[in-house]
């Protein structure tokens, strides 16, 4: 017998209160649900967590973010694989398209970008609308992310709260703190603005932990393309410029791998020559 892992019965029950809040929530689709996932197989997952100095970590550390993350199935905990699973899984992905309204979901086996993140003291993700078309499915349209955090004890002052901003991106309209259990869903267009972008205050050894998941539609024609965009906020002054350059950055390291066959894998032990634990 599979272990219980996401109470259908429970949330299916609220699925039409939920759904109205969520398809008409400020600005873009959002919402936060507390204890999502059942008390054991969460936490199984806080407890096998990887830790910040393990090998099998990507190190993200540009101008707009310096965080880690971990794609790749076969290095992720396997009581971490179960929760992501269930997550990926039809019955979870027929209540994804009633909550969101948005149909024929496709869950991405390769978690591109997305799988579990870790963000140390220090660490964090400047605003940003997310990359539009999966890497390697064209016609793929990203539509929703599902964030469930993983950090028990977290207090406000530590920072990281999840930040939504205003299309014309001129006010943050919600904050969300990443407590345990706690799971964000919010549609992803080009415009649907997120973040958390200053600098992680919480203890050392303590770390921001999230399971990250991505989802897209099979569109017939090839839906709009961008990669990931950073913005500045109103009061960052000269930082926008720096915000900027650094996008343009990665624009060109985007498509020098694909020209080169680089991964983030090998960009990621040169990055960690440069990280301080």
């Amino acid at each position: 017998m599979s272990k219980k892992i996401f109470n259908y019965e429970k949330w299916n029950g609220q699925l039409k209160e939920l759904s109205e809040k969520y398809q008409n929530a400020e600005e873009f689709p959002h919402i936060a649900i507390d204890d999502f996932i059942e008390a054991k197989p969460i936490e199984n997952a806080l407890s096998s967590f990887p830790e910040i100095k393990s090998n099998n970590w990507n190190n993200y550390m540009h101008f707009n973010e310096k965080k880690l993350g971990m794609s790749k199935a076969e290095l992720i905990p396997e009581s971490i694989m179960e929760v992501i699973n269930e997550l990926c899984s039809p019955e979870f992905i027929k209540f994804l398209e009633e909550l969101t309204g948005i149909k024929n979901i496709i869950p991405d086996p390769d978690l591109e970008g997305g799988g579990i993140h870790q963000i140390p003291k220090g660490g964090f993700l400047n605003i940003h609308a997310d990359f539009t078309v999966h890497p390697r499915h064209r016609n793929w349209r990203r539509r929703i992310n599902v964030l469930v955090y993983l950090n028990k004890d977290w207090k406000d002052e530590y920072g990281g709260n999840l930040e939504l901003w205003t299309k014309d991106m001129k006010k943050s309209f919600s904050k969300v703190l990443p407590i345990f259990n706690r799971v964000v869903v919010f549609n992803t267009d080009k415009d649907s603005f997120h973040g958390h972008p200053d600098p992680l205050t919480c203890p050392d050894g303590m770390s921001r932990k999230s399971i990250a998941l991505y989802y897209y539609t099979d569109e017939e024609e090839n839906p709009y393309k961008s990669p990931t965009n950073y913005k500045g906020r109103p009061d960052d002054g000269i930082k926008k410029l720096f915000i900027y350059l650094d996008k343009k950055a990665v624009l060109i390291y985007n498509a020098l791998k694909g020209v080169f066959g680089i991964s983030d894998e090998f960009t990621g032990k040169i990055l960690k020559m440069f990280r301080k634990d």
